[in-house]
């Protein structure tokens, strides 16, 4: 190896003499752009192992990334489109049925063979390959390169040895996987699913050469255990798997490559750089194979780096705006993958599902492929999923009804409950009229009020409306009129709740869950626990008498909101409010019948919700809001959330909200679009039960998907609604539907069309008169 650096960086101060650790697609692919970028540049890529030793078998490849090599580099672009196969199908076995969907555009090759071109291409422009040969330390390398470029996998050693300054976070995952390959080539990318006597398994395959697919076999650990494949030699797998997948197969056998059994681990850093030496690849991030993203996000790092090591003038620059651009990209795809990697875990979920929606269901797993690109791909089996919904002729599945016990709801949208904060000593006034009346007005199947506290003592903030007064029922009945009189086939909804020790707080644009300055009212919880230590007041901890005075709270606000007409009742058990601290183990750590378990810890919101049910009129629905995970360790997981979802159930609630979240202030929630729905999902597909879906859903796209994958009955939108109050009338509109699941009230009529912003008819120009 040389000593150290001799020339450095050109006076540009761009790195002249490269070290690249890992001979891998990305590893390759940055090493052959910076060179070609650069010719007189000095750069070594070590590999460990044989140019032709390689794990996997094919790789795929989007059009977007093919679109970015051939302009960075066209020799390379057409050696691989010389190479590929396409297809467009994607074929999904379900209990012996074979439903495929069309439309998708595949490209794929194997992956010796791109190893082979990146190689050849790298020799071609002067780039020194040591083949067989261990990269010295990065730190060693450091000091005598300008810049070191760590593709060293997933197992990296440079991101190991410098751990302190990435931050690496490994997350295992629930099931094991095997990389094999078939010598023949599937006509599509194929699902197809082996309910056996040990549990479920999967097999994913899809062609790489005209006589050869890869096929990857997975399956939950404990699936993987019962079935003995942890007693099992390679062989013994290999052949194992073939005869458990003989059909889709056509019997033919299965070859690996020194595969092993492994388990999925999702790799994320805090950092991406350390000095001159960067990540790049699986070092620095993964994202589950079944959205096909390995190799892609590796060579698009390389095009990313070596772009932004050519457009900055220090390296420094260059690192920093490498990770600017593509961490925001990495994070997408890792939340498309961990939905879709999640989605997998969950399977045995959905085998009961029709045949058409399961296929639905999982073409949209990641949340990327939705209803309305998937209706553009393939119209015909989107439109046959529509019909099993059912949808009627020309009627997107968010305009279907729904009922729950007497209450028809016209549509599956609902305004999600939002605190306003502008009520006065509890009392609702001429705001929520004007708020509540209008999102009525907008065409939401179902308009919930905000959180509606049961006592003053109960209030979030003094902004906090209340139904402990007369008078406060008599404003309530003001807004329930108006919905009824002015917006009629829209419902209207209450939900009930004390804030716990998340009370006595600022309104929240003077600082969110902040203490009052004075006016503190007295706190009361299941445990004598503030929600900030040091920051917000310690609660009391309810004794008997204290139960038993709020239990009677709640039975008075349920009494009045019968009267205001209310259509729906929702009682609030989530986000760290009074009946959700009982819930959480992380909130409630009492020692008597209110504590420990979580069937103790469910019997204070249970006997709440019984009084509530008894007082409710029968005929109208009452559904429960729930957090549905903590994320916080040592909190309310996913499968407890079922179990408290199964309780309420049981006691007679019509339909559960599930939310997350918001109930320690240590929380760490994993944002992002629909983040939320994958835990109303489980708890629908577990239990049978209606659920309603919330958590960044902005579209009326992610509706109609979430609905007709069988994901959510209802779904809930927030700050959409705030945004445009008539969200749901424009979401008909844009939809081109008119039917009665959106009728516009008759003042807005001839607004239902989108108005012209410019004009259309300005004259064509014309060649022939250049």
């Amino acid at each position: 190896m040389p000593g150290p650096r001799d020339s450095g960086p050109d006076p540009a101060g761009r790195p002249q003499r490269i070290a690249v650790i890992g001979g891998g697609p990305g590893g390759l692919y940055a090493a052959a752009l910076l060179k070609r970028l650069r010719p007189d540049r000095e750069i070594t890529v070590w590999e460990r192992n044989a140019p032709d030793n390689t794990f996997g078998f094919g790789v795929v490849l989007s059009d977007e990334t093919l679109g970015g090599i051939e302009h960075a580099d066209p020799v390379v672009y057409e050696a691989l489109k010389a190479e590929f196969i396409r297809w467009d199908d994607i074929d999904i076995v379900h209990r012996g049925r074979t439903l495929t969907s069309g439309g998708h555009g595949f490209a794929a090759l194997g992956r010796r063979r791109l190893l082979e071109i990146l190689q050849q291409r790298c020799r071609a422009l002067g780039v020194q390959l040591r083949f067989r040969t261990e990269a010295p330390p990065a730190a060693e390398l450091a000091a005598a390169y300008d810049l070191v470029i760590a593709a060293d996998g997933v197992h990296s050693a440079t991101r190991e040895a410098h751990a302190e300054h990435f931050a690496p976070r490994i997350t295992g995952h629930r099931c094991r996987y095997i990389w094999l390959a078939a010598d023949f080539a599937f006509d599509s990318f194929r699902f197809e699913i082996a309910e056996t006597e040990h549990g479920v398994m999967q097999l994913h395959g899809y062609p790489f050469a005209a006589d050869s697919s890869t096929v990857i076999v997975e399956m939950r650990e404990e699936v993987w255990r019962a079935a003995g494949f942890d007693e099992l030699d390679e062989q013994d797998s290999v052949d194992r798997c073939a005869k458990i997948f003989a059909d889709a197969l056509g019997s033919r056998p299965l070859r690996s490559n020194n595969s092993s059994w492994t388990v999925f681990r999702t790799v994320v850093n805090a950092h991406w750089s350390h000095g001159n030496t960067v990540l790049l690849g699986d070092a620095a991030h993964t994202a589950h194979f079944s959205i096909g993203s390995g190799t892609k996000l590796a060579v698009e790092d390389a095009l990313a780096l070596a772009a932004c090591v050519e457009e900055q003038l220090t390296l420094a620059d260059a690192l920093a705006a490498y990770e600017r651009e593509r961490r925001p990209v990495v994070e997408s795809t890792q939340r498309a993958a961990a939905a879709s990697l999640r989605w997998f875990e969950e399977l045995a979920l959905y085998l009961d599902q029709a045949p058409r929606q399961f296929a639905f269901n999982l073409l949209t797993r990641s949340r990327r492929v939705t209803h309305d690109n998937l209706r553009l791909r393939d119209p015909g089996f989107t439109g046959a999923v529509e019909r099993d919904f059912p949808c009627p002729f020309g009627t997107p599945p968010m305009f279907t009804p729904f009922r729950l016990r007497g209450l028809e709801l016209r549509n599956r949208v609902v305004v999600s409950a939002m605190d306003m904060y502008s009520a006065s000593d509890g009392l609702p006034g001429d705001f929520h009229l004007v708020h509540l009346g209008a999102r009525a007005l907008g065409g939401a199947g179902l308009v919930m009020t905000e959180m509606v506290c049961v006592s003053a003592e109960g209030r979030i903030t003094p902004g906090c409306t209340g139904l402990y007064t007369p008078e406060q029922a008599t404003a309530w009945r003001r807004v329930t009129d108006f919905v009824h009189r002015q917006a009629p086939g829209t419902a209207i909804g209450v939900q009930l709740g004390h804030s716990g020790r998340k009370g006595s707080t600022k309104l929240m644009w003077e600082g969110i869950d902040e203490p009052l300055d004075d006016g503190n009212w007295p706190l009361a919880a299941a445990s004598p626990l503030p929600y900030r230590p040091g920051v917000n007041q310690v609660p009391h901890a309810l004794d008997r008498a204290g139960l038993t005075d709020i239990r009677e709270q709640f039975a008075a606000a349920a009494w009045r909101a019968a009267r205001c007409d209310f259509d729906l009742l929702e009682l609030h058990c989530a986000h760290g409010y009074l009946l959700s601290g009982f819930l959480s183990p992380l909130t409630n750590q009492r020692e008597d019948a209110y504590g420990g378990s979580l069937a103790n810890r469910l019997r204070f919101p249970l006997e709440v919700f019984d009084v509530l049910r008894g007082i409710w009129p029968p005929d109208r629905p009452m559904t429960v809001r729930i957090s549905a995970t903590d994320w916080a360790p040592g909190g309310t997981t996913a499968e407890e959330s079922v179990e408290i979802a199964r309780a309420f159930v049981a006691h007679g609630a019509d339909a559960i909200d599930v939310s997350t979240g918001q109930v320690v202030a240590e929380e760490r929630p994993e944002f992002g679009r629909s983040y939320q729905t994958p835990y109303a999902d489980r708890i629908r597909n577990t239990l049978g039960v209606p659920v309603i879906a919330v958590g960044a859903i902005s579209s009326w796209d992610d509706v109609n998907s979430l609905l007709l994958a069988g994901r959510a009955d209802l779904c809930a939108l927030a700050r959409p609604h705030l945004y445009d109050p008539h969200w749901t009338l424009h979401a008909a509109a844009e939809q081109g539907y008119s039917g009665p699941g959106a009728p516009w009230p008759a003042p807005y009529r001839a607004g239902s069309r989108r108005p012209p912003t410019g004009r259309t008819d300005a004259p064509r120009p014309r060649r022939t008169l250049n």
